[in-house]
């Protein structure tokens, strides 16, 4: 299986009071020459010309490319955080959320978010200014999938499905977020080997939560007779 290929991403990134557009131009440009070409290669005269702004206004703007990739991590993040908190709220089993968690990460790996954000980690590496704003918000998605898990525990124990002591949500919830990070890495790389593991545990996962709803609604059921 080839490597997935990124295109100029279909994504709109936005910025508040930007009537003008222009830093939600320059944040697009950035975020396509991101997927496409990677951070090494990242040029404030490549990212203008492709916003159509003299390179000059991207300086004035974020001041340094370090702070123009993470403006472009942050807005991008902060829709998909949105959609994932709007997703977790919504009513539905388990299993079903699961799934839709998995048509969100097709979307962003073709999008190009998943390269992105694994080229700001790769590029953390050796450039610490970088690494000091990149790590909390990768730290910030964690807690985001932390709370729900929590909330999904709760929902099992007030309908009478306990899970043992050892699986508390900060276990379940880094068993989840590291494993997904792994996936994205395997996926941006082509290793058809590990692609194939992860959709098995991915299926796996899914028929585990569907033998979970089941179990919690045959007990909401029993309660309301």
């Amino acid at each position: 299986m080839d490597a997935p290929r990124h295109p100029a991403a279909e994504q709109r990134l936005s910025v508040d009071a930007d009537p003008g557009g222009t830093k939600t131009r320059i944040l697009d440009a950035a975020f396509r020459c991101l997927t496409n070409g990677g951070y090494a290669a990242l040029s404030m005269r490549e990212i203008g010309k492709d916003a159509g702004v003299n390179h000059a206004l991207i300086n004035y703007h974020f001041r340094s490319k370090e702070q123009l990739v993470i403006a472009v991590l942050d807005e991008a993040n902060r829709q998909l955080l949105e959609r994932q908190k709007r997703m977790y709220a919504e009513p539905g089993g388990f299993a079903e959320k699961w799934a839709q968690a998995r048509r969100f990460y097709k979307s962003d790996l073709a999008s190009g978010f998943v390269r992105m954000q694994a080229e700001l980690w790769a590029a953390s590496l050796s450039n610490p200014g970088l690494r000091e704003k990149f790590a909390p918000r990768l730290l910030a998605w964690k807690e985001v999938v932390r709370g729900a898990v929590r909330e999904a525990l709760a929902h099992l124990k007030a309908n009478g499905v306990k899970l043992p002591a050892p699986f508390s949500a900060d276990v379940i919830a880094t068993w989840i977020s590291d494993f997904w990070l792994g996936m994205e890495f395997a996926d941006l790389l082509g290793v058809t080997e590990s692609q194939m593991q992860h959709r098995a545990a991915l299926d796996a996962m899914e028929t585990l939560l569907r033998a979970l709803d089941a179990r919690v609604k045959k007990r909401a059921a029993r309660a309301g007779k």
